[in-house]
């Protein structure tokens, strides 16, 4: 190898590296100040101090009145899960239907599902908004899983439809040479080989459920508040109590970080699946 070469070999590993960096430091800083902060008393809030005394009175503010982030983060827990339970079972035996069936008119019912999340939400709350008013349903669990099934199930049966895409025929048609019922092989043979992309897809959606806040902003006021509205009553006549929302924001983020700890293996497995064709 020759000189010039090595050089520009040497020269693009090191903008290589700032890149990488860079790009580390414009996420890991913002993640630093939430978390640093959590732990912070609000004179030293703005400090761009390394070595403070670290403090875990803001956790024990947040879960007193008047914010009561305990309710919240339960509404938040409960919502999430129901959305995932319903969603995902759902969305696998649509996806199983696009990529196994021949149906008539079946490209233009696939377009038109993912044509609905292109809309706006802006566009879509204010009928919501009527609807659950008029049913009753304002500021309640339920509406928040309905609205989240919406929002959310044209989305988990997309992915899941290209995970299904990518399993062979011949495994399901042996299956049903031996004497297998549709039913027993999408539930012995498809989702066994499909339950990778399946942890994924669910794992996308609970995140999409846990952090929705436009919807969960107009229509709950007080028994349904999710997690995400509830940084908004961090304030007080001296401003924005950034110390409050740094800790809840960790509780906010604390479930993302557990499960994508817990389920690591599942989703890189799931993201290879749904990669190679």
């Amino acid at each position: 190898m020759s000189m010039s070469n090595r050089s520009r070999k040497k020269l693009l590993d090191f903008l290589q590296f700032l890149v990488i960096l860079l790009t580390a430091i414009i996420i890991l800083v913002p993640i630093y100040w939430i978390v640093s902060g959590a732990f912070k008393q609000q004179v030293d809030i703005f400090q761009l101090k390394l070595l403070f005394t670290p403090t875990l009175d803001n956790f024990k503010i947040i879960f007193k009145s008047p914010y009561n982030l305990f309710d919240k983060l339960v509404n938040s827990t409960l919502v999430a899960l129901s959305t995932v339970m319903i969603t995902i079972p759902l969305a696998t035996l649509a996806a199983y239907s696009f990529s196994r069936f021949r149906m008539k008119a079946e490209k233009v019912m696939f377009v038109t599902i993912l044509a609905t999340q292109f809309v706006p939400a802006v566009v879509i709350v204010l009928p919501f908004f009527i609807l659950f008013r008029d049913i009753g349903i304002l500021d309640t669990r339920l509406a928040l899983v309905l609205v989240n099934l919406s929002l959310i199930m044209p989305f988990a049966i997309w992915m899941i439809k290209g995970f299904i895409d990518g399993i062979p025929l011949d495994t399901e048609e042996a299956a049903l040479v031996d004497g297998s019922g549709r039913i027993q092989v999408v539930l012995n043979v498809v989702i066994p080989m499909a339950l990778p992309g399946v942890i994924t897809a669910g794992i996308f959606c609970f995140i999409l459920a846990w952090n929705e806040f436009l919807f969960a902003l107009i229509i709950t006021t007080n028994k349904a508040v999710t997690l995400p509205v509830g940084l908004s009553l961090f304030h007080a006549e001296e401003g924005v109590l950034w110390h409050l929302i740094s800790a809840a924001g960790i509780m906010i983020m604390l479930p993302m970080f557990v499960l994508a700890t817990l389920i690591q293996k599942h989703f890189v497995q799931g993201m290879t699946m749904g990669a190679v064709r």
